[in-house]
Protein backbone atom coordinates (compact mmCIF):
# COMPACT_ATOMS: atom_id res chain seq x y z
CA UNK A 1 0.00 0.00 0.00
CA UNK A 2 1.33 3.41 -0.90
CA UNK A 3 2.31 5.89 1.79
CA UNK A 4 -0.83 8.01 1.87
CA UNK A 5 -0.77 11.02 4.16
CA UNK A 6 -1.40 14.18 2.18
CA UNK A 7 -4.23 15.13 -0.15
CA UNK A 8 -1.72 15.15 -2.99
CA UNK A 9 -0.65 11.59 -2.11
CA UNK A 10 -4.24 10.40 -2.36
CA UNK A 11 -4.93 12.13 -5.67
CA UNK A 12 -1.65 10.86 -7.17
CA UNK A 13 -2.49 7.33 -6.07
CA UNK A 14 -5.89 7.52 -7.77
CA UNK A 15 -4.26 8.64 -11.01
CA UNK A 16 -1.71 5.82 -10.81
CA UNK A 17 -4.41 3.19 -10.36
CA UNK A 18 -6.39 4.69 -13.22
CA UNK A 19 -3.26 4.95 -15.37
CA UNK A 20 -4.48 8.42 -16.17
CA UNK A 21 -3.17 11.94 -16.21
CA UNK A 22 -4.88 15.27 -15.62
CA UNK A 23 -3.40 16.42 -18.94
CA UNK A 24 -5.89 14.15 -20.71
CA UNK A 25 -8.68 16.47 -19.67
CA UNK A 26 -10.97 13.65 -18.57
CA UNK A 27 -9.75 13.83 -14.97
CA UNK A 28 -9.10 17.49 -14.32
CA UNK A 29 -7.58 18.92 -11.16
CA UNK A 30 -10.97 20.38 -10.27
CA UNK A 31 -12.71 17.03 -10.60
CA UNK A 32 -10.08 15.20 -8.56
CA UNK A 33 -10.05 17.85 -5.83
CA UNK A 34 -13.83 17.68 -5.57
CA UNK A 35 -13.77 13.90 -5.42
CA UNK A 36 -11.12 13.94 -2.72
CA UNK A 37 -13.13 16.44 -0.66
CA UNK A 38 -16.35 14.43 -1.00
CA UNK A 39 -14.63 11.13 -0.23
CA UNK A 40 -12.77 12.60 2.73
CA UNK A 41 -15.95 14.00 4.26
CA UNK A 42 -17.80 10.76 3.60
CA UNK A 43 -15.10 8.68 5.30
CA UNK A 44 -14.73 11.16 8.19
CA UNK A 45 -18.47 11.00 8.86
CA UNK A 46 -18.79 7.24 8.36
CA UNK A 47 -18.41 6.62 12.10
CA UNK A 48 -18.00 8.71 15.24
CA UNK A 49 -14.23 8.45 15.06
CA UNK A 50 -12.21 9.43 18.16
CA UNK A 51 -10.09 11.68 15.93
CA UNK A 52 -13.13 13.76 14.90
CA UNK A 53 -14.03 14.54 18.49
CA UNK A 54 -13.59 18.14 19.57
CA UNK A 55 -13.90 20.46 22.55
CA UNK A 56 -14.80 24.10 21.96
CA UNK A 57 -15.23 26.93 24.43
CA UNK A 58 -17.09 30.22 24.27
CA UNK A 59 -18.21 32.87 26.73
CA UNK A 60 -21.51 32.94 28.57
CA UNK A 61 -22.01 36.42 27.13
CA UNK A 62 -22.17 34.90 23.63
CA UNK A 63 -25.60 33.44 24.40
CA UNK A 64 -28.69 35.33 23.31
CA UNK A 65 -32.18 35.32 24.77
CA UNK A 66 -34.64 34.17 22.13
CA UNK A 67 -38.29 35.12 21.71
CA UNK A 68 -39.32 32.37 24.14
CA UNK A 69 -37.01 33.62 26.87
CA UNK A 70 -34.54 30.75 26.47
CA UNK A 71 -30.78 31.18 26.42
CA UNK A 72 -29.60 30.10 22.99
CA UNK A 73 -26.15 29.41 21.60
CA UNK A 74 -25.05 28.40 18.13
CA UNK A 75 -23.34 25.09 17.49
CA UNK A 76 -19.59 25.54 16.99
CA UNK A 77 -18.58 25.77 13.35
CA UNK A 78 -18.04 22.31 11.86
CA UNK A 79 -19.89 20.49 14.67
CA UNK A 80 -22.45 17.95 13.51
CA UNK A 81 -26.06 18.59 14.43
CA UNK A 82 -27.17 16.88 17.67
CA UNK A 83 -23.58 15.90 18.43
CA UNK A 84 -22.95 17.84 21.66
CA UNK A 85 -22.56 15.14 24.28
CA UNK A 86 -21.30 17.12 27.24
CA UNK A 87 -21.70 20.78 28.19
CA UNK A 88 -20.40 22.76 31.16
CA UNK A 89 -20.68 26.37 32.28
CA UNK A 90 -17.93 27.60 34.57
CA UNK A 91 -16.87 23.99 35.06
CA UNK A 92 -20.34 22.86 36.17
CA UNK A 93 -21.99 20.08 34.16
CA UNK A 94 -25.47 20.49 32.71
CA UNK A 95 -27.71 17.50 31.96
CA UNK A 96 -28.93 17.06 28.39
CA UNK A 97 -32.67 16.67 27.87
CA UNK A 98 -34.93 15.94 24.92
CA UNK A 99 -35.94 19.29 23.42
CA UNK A 100 -39.66 18.70 23.95
CA UNK A 101 -39.20 17.55 27.56
CA UNK A 102 -36.89 20.51 28.08
CA UNK A 103 -39.48 23.01 26.83
CA UNK A 104 -42.19 21.38 28.91
CA UNK A 105 -40.03 21.56 32.03
CA UNK A 106 -39.33 25.28 31.48
CA UNK A 107 -43.04 25.93 30.98
CA UNK A 108 -44.09 23.97 34.07
CA UNK A 109 -41.24 25.20 36.28
CA UNK A 110 -40.43 28.77 35.20
CA UNK A 111 -38.42 29.55 38.33
CA UNK A 112 -36.53 26.26 38.65
CA UNK A 113 -32.73 26.64 38.33
CA UNK A 114 -32.06 23.00 37.40
CA UNK A 115 -28.87 22.67 35.36
CA UNK A 116 -30.27 21.36 32.08
CA UNK A 117 -29.87 22.07 28.38
CA UNK A 118 -31.06 20.72 25.04
CA UNK A 119 -30.40 21.23 21.36
CA UNK A 120 -32.40 21.55 18.20
CA UNK A 121 -31.07 21.97 14.70
CA UNK A 122 -27.86 23.96 14.88
CA UNK A 123 -28.57 25.59 18.26
CA UNK A 124 -28.37 24.56 21.89
CA UNK A 125 -30.66 25.90 24.62
CA UNK A 126 -29.94 26.43 28.31
CA UNK A 127 -32.36 26.82 31.19
CA UNK A 128 -32.41 30.62 31.63
CA UNK A 129 -32.65 30.27 35.40
CA UNK A 130 -29.38 28.36 35.89
CA UNK A 131 -27.24 30.14 38.45
CA UNK A 132 -24.01 29.78 36.50
CA UNK A 133 -21.58 31.98 34.63
CA UNK A 134 -18.18 31.79 32.99
CA UNK A 135 -16.84 29.77 30.09
CA UNK A 136 -19.16 27.46 28.19
CA UNK A 137 -17.39 24.29 27.13
CA UNK A 138 -18.91 21.78 24.72
CA UNK A 139 -17.68 18.33 23.71
CA UNK A 140 -18.91 16.82 20.46
CA UNK A 141 -18.23 15.56 16.95
CA UNK A 142 -17.12 17.69 14.03
CA UNK A 143 -16.89 17.31 10.28
CA UNK A 144 -13.48 18.42 9.02
CA UNK A 145 -13.36 21.35 6.66
CA UNK A 146 -11.31 20.79 3.51
CA UNK A 147 -8.99 23.32 1.89
CA UNK A 148 -8.76 22.16 -1.72
CA UNK A 149 -6.04 24.75 -2.38
CA UNK A 150 -3.67 23.04 0.07
CA UNK A 151 -2.16 19.92 -1.47
CA UNK A 152 -0.13 19.27 1.69
CA UNK A 153 -3.17 19.09 3.93
CA UNK A 154 -3.47 15.96 6.08
CA UNK A 155 -6.68 13.97 6.36
CA UNK A 156 -8.35 13.14 9.67
CA UNK A 157 -6.92 9.63 9.35
CA UNK A 158 -3.29 10.66 8.82
CA UNK A 159 -1.27 9.86 11.92
CA UNK A 160 -4.11 7.87 13.46
CA UNK A 161 -5.53 5.26 11.10
CA UNK A 162 -3.72 5.53 7.74
CA UNK A 163 -5.89 2.75 6.30
CA UNK A 164 -8.63 5.36 6.25
CA UNK A 165 -6.76 7.17 3.48
CA UNK A 166 -6.86 3.98 1.44
CA UNK A 167 -10.63 4.01 1.89
CA UNK A 168 -10.68 7.56 0.50
CA UNK A 169 -8.75 6.36 -2.55
CA UNK A 170 -11.21 3.51 -3.07
CA UNK A 171 -14.18 5.86 -2.82
CA UNK A 172 -12.61 8.20 -5.36
CA UNK A 173 -12.13 5.24 -7.68
CA UNK A 174 -15.81 4.46 -7.20
CA UNK A 175 -16.63 7.98 -8.43
CA UNK A 176 -14.34 7.53 -11.43
CA UNK A 177 -16.08 4.30 -12.41
CA UNK A 178 -19.42 6.08 -12.32
CA UNK A 179 -17.99 8.74 -14.60
CA UNK A 180 -16.96 5.99 -17.00
CA UNK A 181 -20.44 4.44 -16.66
CA UNK A 182 -19.06 1.26 -15.09
CA UNK A 183 -21.72 0.81 -12.45
CA UNK A 184 -20.71 -2.59 -11.12
CA UNK A 185 -17.06 -1.57 -10.74
CA UNK A 186 -18.22 1.57 -8.92
CA UNK A 187 -20.30 -0.48 -6.50
CA UNK A 188 -17.37 -2.85 -5.92
CA UNK A 189 -14.96 -0.02 -5.05
CA UNK A 190 -17.49 1.59 -2.71
CA UNK A 191 -18.06 -1.77 -0.99
CA UNK A 192 -14.30 -2.19 -0.48
CA UNK A 193 -14.06 1.32 1.00
CA UNK A 194 -16.94 0.60 3.36
CA UNK A 195 -15.47 -2.73 4.45
CA UNK A 196 -12.11 -1.11 5.16
CA UNK A 197 -13.71 1.58 7.32
CA UNK A 198 -15.65 -1.12 9.18
CA UNK A 199 -12.35 -2.89 9.93
CA UNK A 200 -10.89 0.34 11.30
CA UNK A 201 -13.99 0.88 13.42
CA UNK A 202 -13.67 -2.64 14.82
CA UNK A 203 -10.11 -1.82 15.92
CA UNK A 204 -11.35 1.37 17.57
CA UNK A 205 -14.13 -0.37 19.49
CA UNK A 206 -11.79 -3.19 20.52
CA UNK A 207 -9.54 -0.59 22.15
CA UNK A 208 -12.45 0.89 24.08
CA UNK A 209 -13.08 -2.26 26.10
CA UNK A 210 -11.08 -0.86 29.02
CA UNK A 211 -13.50 2.03 29.60
CA UNK A 212 -15.11 1.55 33.00
CA UNK A 213 -18.22 3.09 34.46
CA UNK A 214 -18.18 5.04 37.69
CA UNK A 215 -20.11 3.83 40.72
CA UNK A 216 -22.87 6.41 40.29
CA UNK A 217 -23.69 5.51 36.68
CA UNK A 218 -27.21 4.33 36.00
CA UNK A 219 -30.68 5.43 35.09
CA UNK A 220 -31.90 5.80 38.67
CA UNK A 221 -30.40 6.96 41.93
CA UNK A 222 -30.51 4.46 44.77
CA UNK A 223 -33.08 5.35 47.44
CA UNK A 224 -33.40 4.25 51.05
CA UNK A 225 -37.03 3.13 50.96
CA UNK A 226 -37.49 3.19 54.73
CA UNK A 227 -35.80 6.52 55.31
CA UNK A 228 -37.03 8.17 52.15
CA UNK A 229 -33.63 9.64 51.34
CA UNK A 230 -31.08 9.07 48.60
CA UNK A 231 -28.56 6.40 49.47
CA UNK A 232 -25.64 8.81 49.10
CA UNK A 233 -27.31 11.09 51.64
CA UNK A 234 -27.75 8.38 54.25
CA UNK A 235 -24.42 6.59 53.91
CA UNK A 236 -21.49 8.86 54.69
CA UNK A 237 -17.83 8.00 54.91
CA UNK A 238 -16.68 7.39 58.50
CA UNK A 239 -20.19 8.11 59.85
CA UNK A 240 -19.79 5.46 62.57
CA UNK A 241 -16.61 6.98 64.02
Amino acid sequence: MANLRLRSDIIDEVLIRLSASTTLGYYTDTILNNWETQSHQWAAGFRKWPFTEARVSTTYASLVTDEDGLLRGEYPEGFKADSIRYLTIGGKKLDKKNIFKFRQFIEDNPDDDEKIYSDFGRNYYINPKVDLSGTIMVWGQYTPAADITDENELTVFSGYEPDGNEAIVLEMLSYSMLREKKTQESIAYHKKATELLDIIWKRVTDEQFAYQSTDDDGMFKRIDVLGGALREDTLKRDQWY
